[in-house]
């Protein structure tokens, strides 16, 4: 090129220059394409949606934005149950497979899910449950209750079946508690209310024993039928192969339980293959949350509201651990939210989910008030999740419609109150208390002493007071007679469906049947919109509630929980610091 005229080289590097722009531009003209033809292939190729349920579900939207930080890659149920719903009608969606791990589930939750795989089964679509283990050389009824649900299930061929049946576990304190010189002065109302019984107790009383009994045969009920169903067996057979449970993966594979050994690659292949060419991925609550997108709805358009009542009932505001945790319901933060669902014009009927095993008495009583309030002007309709015991029910006993799960524990009407004597054990410890007061009762709750004859009779008609009020209330929310009502009563658990047969619960279903039954009193479309409420910009957030009525007033605060000038008293008790309206003991099914 040295001897070429200076024009003739500056077109040559000028022609090779446009060669290999156009060269880059063919390149990125293909990249395009290819990335559009994914897209669309992408839009229309066969979709297998997918859960993981090794970590648990989430059971109410995020109260804060730690909470919303902390749970955020935790799927949650109403996503699920929606995104399953939606996927019925779906075309394109041809399998669902859910990984059931070892983390638990509460019962009612497992039996929400069974409902909604259930419904999507009966679809058409391919049902999948697969487990690297349902109890590993330990317990896992529950989780393969849940897996019997699907119309194939795996297991990796290293795992087990824990197919054991149900235990309800009661520890008792009381011989510990007296090597300690702790004494422990409680009343009940009545021989049911039994938490205190770990404690005053060193074994379960007949009426205790009569009530978990039938809890645990309640259960076991419901899930042999589900898993015959499931699995196409006789449930006498299913009740026999419980006996001889558990089971190692070759012997659950004989027995039926299971359909085929295999690890995940294989299992997953197989579902892909099934569901057709270029299947893909896709976790429920993304296909979910993508539909809810798609689908903006009218802010103004008539709705239902959604509010979320969780944990312990405690007054004031609700409260959320910042090491996270269920939390707590706190009776000025519901009862705003029943207020403004109630006030707000677009809203035409009012779903309130409850999960809780009780509290706080006047807590409770707070958030009952709102719910007869509201049902005066638009529907309410409680939907009850693993627990809505005590004052759980207390708050939701008023509602125009009561739906829980078969498995959830209910009823428990009934309170307690007392104290622990610690002087005792403050003497062996070389500890004195001396004290002056001004007033007959003024050292009434101190652990130091004992109850007088004089503050017995106060704590009896304290406790009198709270247990009329409770069945008076029962009998006039669910059309019973007072004696009916004290019947079923005297601090008993039911479990849902026992509580259906008696009157204090009015149906059986989920989330989606009480919202599907909100829109029908409403009078709204099946497809109307549902809004978890109150629903906040970040500026309303920031700004804060103008007044008690303002919907901002229902925010949940950021906190380590307790309750009120009664904690220490609760404490002391070696109770749950949250009131005299709880749930029996820590009920754990196994």
């Amino acid at each position: 090129m040295a001897g070429l005229p200076y024009e003739m080289v500056g077109l040559g590097a000028l022609a090779g220059a446009g060669a290999s722009l156009k060269v880059t531009f063919m390149d990125a003209t293909k990249a395009i394409v290819d990335t559009v033809d994914r897209f669309r292939q992408r839009r229309t190729a066969p979709l297998v949606l997918e859960l993981d349920l090794t970590e648990g579900l989430t059971a109410g939207p995020p109260a804060d934005p730690l909470n919303a930080i902390l749970t955020m890659r935790k799927p949650r149920l109403a996503d699920v149950l929606s995104g399953l719903k939606r996927a019925r009608k779906d075309s394109r969606v041809k399998a669902l497979i859910v990984k059931i791990g070892g983390n638990p589930l509460g019962l009612a939750m497992v039996q929400e899910l069974r409902q909604a795989v259930t419904h999507f089964r009966a679809s058409g679509r391919l049902t999948v449950a697969y487990g690297e283990t349902f109890g590993e050389f330990g317990q896992g009824t529950i989780p393969y209750y849940l897996a019997s649900a699907f119309e194939r299930v795996y297991l990796q061929p290293s795992g087990d079946v824990g197919l054991t049946g149900i235990a309800l576990e009661q520890r008792f304190l009381k011989g510990a508690l007296e090597k300690l010189d702790i004494a422990y002065e409680v009343g009940q109302r009545h021989e049911y209310k039994t938490a205190a019984n770990t404690f005053t107790q060193d074994h379960m009383t007949d009426a205790h024993r009569e009530s978990y009994g039938r809890l645990a045969e309640s259960i076991l009920e419901h899930v042999v039928a589900g898993i015959a169903e499931g699995r196409r067996l006789d449930p006498g057979k299913v009740r026999e192969l419980v006996d001889r449970g558990p089971f190692i993966g070759a012997e659950a594979v004989d027995a039926g339980l299971v359909d085929r050994l295999a690890y995940r690659d294989e299992v997953y292949d197989e579902v892909k293959k099934a569901a057709g060419d270029h299947a893909h991925l896709q976790f429920v609550s993304r296909y979910a949350r993508g539909a809810a997108v798609r689908k903006l709805p009218n802010p103004t358009a008539d709705s239902v509201a959604l509010i979320h009542g969780h944990g312990m009932i405690k007054l004031g505001r609700s409260g959320r651990s910042p090491l996270g945790g269920g939390g707590s319901m706190g009776s000025d933060t519901i009862s705003a939210a029943i207020r403004a669902a109630r006030r707000d014009p677009h809203v035409k009927a009012v779903v309130f989910r409850v999960d809780s095993p009780g509290g706080s008495y006047v807590a409770s009583d707070t958030v009952w008030r709102e719910v007869v309030l509201t049902r005066k002007v638009k529907p309410v309709i409680v939907s009850m999740g693993d627990v809505a015991a005590s004052g759980g029910y207390f708050v939701a006993m008023a509602a125009d419609v009561i739906i829980a799960q078969p498995g959830t524990l209910t009823g428990s009407i009934g309170v307690l109150g007392g104290k622990a004597v610690l002087g005792g054990l403050m003497q062996r410890a070389g500890v004195t208390t001396d004290m002056i007061t001004e007033g007959a009762n003024a050292a009434m709750f101190s652990s130091a002493r004992s109850f007088s004859t004089e503050e017995w009779d106060r704590v009896n008609a304290w406790l009198d007071r709270i247990y009329d009020d409770f069945v008076g209330k029962v009998a006039e929310g669910r059309h019973l007679t007072r004696e009916r009502a004290h019947e079923l009563a005297r601090g008993r658990v039911w479990t849902g469906a026992d509580a259906r047969e008696r009157g204090l619960v009015d149906e059986l279903g989920g989330l989606e049947d009480a919202l599907g039954l909100a829109r029908k009193r409403a009078g709204l479309a099946d497809d109307a919109p549902v809004r978890t409420y109150p629903r906040l910009n970040p500026l309303e957030r920031l700004k804060g509630p103008e007044s008690s009525e303002d919907k901002a007033a229902a925010l949940a605060r950021v906190r380590l929980e307790a309750w009120g000038p009664f904690a220490r008293i609760a404490g002391e008790l070696g109770l749950p610091s949250y009131g005299p309206l709880l749930l029996p003991g820590e009920i754990v099914i196994r």
